[in-house]
């Protein structure tokens, strides 16, 4: 289990909780809370991309960190959703393979189509991550609909 812990918390002057902690395996990650000392990562997290070449650099270039977020999110117990807005047509990770990316002209070991849907399924398969598709307007709705949220 992992638990945050408010970065306005002074370091040192909670060890007997932290030593808690330790001893029972939660694992305690400091960021800013907005309210309170310690809370639960969400359950669900949506991180949105501005079209197919900010994934495709992501899984391609930036690899080792997107993985470690990826891997952050499903050992917190949270539901990881990429949603990549594009006008590309793409709607699902069963037709990423159809996409063209444009940076293979000027760099020909640029990640393809078929690479990135392969490298997709895996992460999907081994961390949990689920990947989305929509236009950009469709963006907003979306992102509430993936969180659970009622539009009322």
């Amino acid at each position: 289990m992992t638990i945050l812990t408010d970065t306005r918390q002074k370091v040192g002057k909670h060890e007997i909780k932290e030593k808690w902690f330790e001893e029972h395996g939660i694992k305690t990650v400091r960021t800013k809370i907005p309210f309170g000392d310690y809370a639960l990562p969400p359950a669900i997290s949506v991180d949105t991309k501005a079209c197919m070449e900010e994934i495709a650099s992501n899984i391609g270039s930036d690899h080792h960190r997107f993985k470690r977020e990826c891997i952050a999110a499903r050992d917190a117990g949270c539901q990881l959703i990429i949603l990549v807005e594009n006008d590309d047509g793409i709607r699902s990770v069963n037709e990423v393979h159809k996409w063209i990316n444009p940076e293979v002209i000027y760099h020909p070991k640029a990640i393809t189509g078929e690479r990135l849907q392969k490298a997709m399924l895996t992460m999907s398969e081994r961390y949990g991550v689920r990947f989305e598709f929509c236009e950009p307007e469709e963006s907003a709705e979306r992102i509430i609909e993936l969180l659970g949220v009622r539009n009322e």
